[in-house]
């Protein structure tokens, strides 16, 4: 934005000193040029007046006249007589032949841009006619400037006329980032209040500085966050009641019909009060999913980097029993043992075991569960492999709905509810989780976050240096 700012101030700068220096330059120019012939004209007339009297101290004052002007100049004046000839005692002037004599002994003024005979160099050739009071020509004068001096004036001034928009635009530069930046700065900490707010910082509020378009957009912006933060408040606090309104209720109620199930001897009413039981605990479930996804929609949390090799660990050993049960193995390919992800306290967690339950739900007797853990650009992800059944694609495009249930094993006894807080964790945490058909023919879930800062390398022999990969 500062760039954007600077360039176009630059630009405006440059464009206006364009249209102000080229049209002052070429007006230079044509002066130096008109200068020069004019200087050139009053000499030759001078000299025209001089030569049209014809006596002795005419001629003296013409040859004072001719040396005066190749001494103070670099130019020549020369003249000659009506009849092609030199003036009795003046120099004989060089090259009498040339067009300029010509047409001014026919009378004509010869005015013209090229090669100087009489200078050997390029320059300025005027010539003009002396007349007797009575108009007769009694001869010609030629003036001779060379165009070096105008050249070097003329590139004095261009040079001038070039250094001068740099310096400008130097200058330019210089107090348009000066500028730029102070004009950004209000935005620069609405820009940190935002990635305070996107980290959970309810907290978080803009100074009310700067111009008054960035004043109103910062009391908005701390308007708006206030109301969020009491809105979360209220939400948090539905919670914690729903929690305890909708369990105690149910818990009562299973209770009684275990008491009603103890007391009878009636099959059919033993049956009736099994399916009864049944839904209290499906309702039960379904609740607490409810109020799991309802917290993880509610909590605003700053992710903080964990060690994946911990993590998965951790959630191995709760669930190695229930996969010894069924002699399955729980294996973490993990090439970087100190490779961290950004998650917020206990999400990461949550997710592995929404994600594991369903893979040993699905999964076959001596079957093998592989999460696979690397680092892909920023990301840092965790694969998911079971050896079910898998999902076709239709099925897959709809698992992260709420209280959706496969026709398959997956979901047979769920709530439909934990793939929903799976995604609804990742995203909170910026990152994503998706679905894919694995190569054993199951299912991949594939969860990416935000990879947390490498630290030093724990010293070899410690705990933390043991083997990534774990069997149960």
């Amino acid at each position: 934005m500062i760039r954007r700012l600077v360039a176009s101030y630059v630009l405006l700068v440059a464009v206006a000193l364009v249209g102000f220096t080229v049209p002052v330059a070429l007006t230079l120019t044509r002066q130096v040029y008109g200068e020069a012939e004019n200087s050139a004209r009053r000499e030759a007339q001078a000299a025209a007046l001089v030569l049209a009297v014809e006596d002795e101290s005419s001629r003296h004052a013409l040859a004072q006249l001719i040396g005066d002007y190749e001494r103070q100049t670099p130019g020549r004046l020369d003249v000659l007589s009506a009849g092609g000839a030199a003036v009795g005692g003046l120099p004989v002037p060089a090259a009498p032949g040339d067009v300029a004599f010509t047409e001014a002994l026919a009378g004509r003024e010869s005015l013209r841009w090229g090669y100087a005979d009489a200078l050997g160099a390029d320059g300025l050739v005027l010539a003009l006619p002396a007349r007797t009071p009575d108009g007769a020509v009694v001869g010609a004068v030629r003036v001779s400037y060379p165009s070096r001096p105008l050249t070097e004036r003329l590139w004095e001034i261009w040079g001038f006329r070039a250094a001068l928009p740099e310096i400008v635009l130097a200058i330019a530069a210089a107090s348009g980032v000066l500028l730029a930046r102070r004009l950004m700065r209000p935005l620069r900490e609405l820009n940190r209040m935002a990635s305070r707010l996107r980290d959970g910082d309810l907290t978080a509020r803009a100074v009310e500085t700067g111009p008054a378009e960035t004043r109103t957009l910062a009391s908005t912006l701390n308007t708006a966050t206030e109301t969020i933060d009491t809105l979360l408040g209220s939400q948090r606090a539905f919670i914690g009641d729903a929690s305890h309104q909708l369990r105690t209720p149910l818990t009562a109620l299973r209770l009684s019909l275990d008491n009603i199930a103890d007391g009878t001897e009636d099959p059919y009413v033993r049956e009736d009060v099994e399916r009864a039981t049944a839904e209290v605990v499906r309702m039960s479930q379904l609740v607490t999913g409810l109020l799991t996804l309802a917290r993880a929609e509610a909590t605003v949390a700053s992710p903080e980097p964990v060690r994946l090799a911990d993590v998965v660990a951790d959630r191995f050993e709760c669930w190695r029993a229930a996969a010894a049960e069924r002699g399955v193995t729980l294996r973490h390919d993990l090439a970087d043992p100190e490779l961290r992800a950004l998650s917020s306290f206990g999400h990461l967690e949550q997710v592995l075991d929404n994600v594991l339950s369903n893979a040993l739900e699905v999964s076959p007797d001596n079957a093998t569960i592989t999460v696979r853990s690397f680092r892909e650009g920023s990301k840092a992800v965790s694969e998911v492999i079971d050896e079910g059944p898998g999902m076709s694609a239709e099925d897959r495009a709809r698992a992260f709905d709420r209280f959706w249930r496969g026709p398959g094993l997956t979901g047979r006894s769920g709530s439909g509810l934990g793939l929903a807080i799976v995604k609804q964790l990742v995203i909170d945490d910026g990152g994503t989780v998706s679905l894919d058909q694995a190569e054993t023919g199951g299912l991949l879930v594939r969860i990416a976050l935000r990879a947390g800062p490498r630290v030093s390398a724990v010293p070899a022999g410690s705990p933390s240096q043991a083997s990534p990969t774990s069997g149960g």
